[in-house]
């Protein structure tokens, strides 16, 4: 996708994501939070401050699995999601980072027929 399409989808995905959980507009930071907890799958719950890092991080890492980058080795006693690198990811600039975030975010919400 160019820049304009993953900018165009962003700003729509945001307007859904805001009128479904009746909030302001999500950073890319507030999505990464509701994709983890989509994949850690139990459901609205109150999270510490390290789990909800924990949660972006699972999202992370399940978007990068879409690239290749990650690959989901199994379940903790808890039934937290763990990912390991299975190759390394290049050195992008924040200006790429940002745009393949947003991409694989898209991607994301659109495999899910939320978009």
């Amino acid at each position: 996708m160019k820049a304009a399409e993953v900018n165009s989808k962003w700003a729509n995905l945001q307007q859904v994501l805001s009128k479904q959980f009746d909030m302001d507009l999500p950073d890319i930071k507030v999505v990464l939070f509701l994709i983890g907890v989509q994949e850690l799958g139990k459901g609205p719950q109150e999270f510490s401050k390290r789990q909800k890092e924990e949660l972006m991080h699972i999202a992370t890492c399940r978007l990068f699995s879409a690239m290749g980058f990650y690959e989901l080795s199994g379940l903790d006693e808890e039934g937290w999601p763990h990912w390991e690198l299975v190759k390394p990811i290049p050195n992008y600039t924040l200006l790429e980072q940002e745009l393949i975030m947003k991409s694989l975010i898209i991607d994301y919400f659109e495999d899910a027929q939320v978009i």
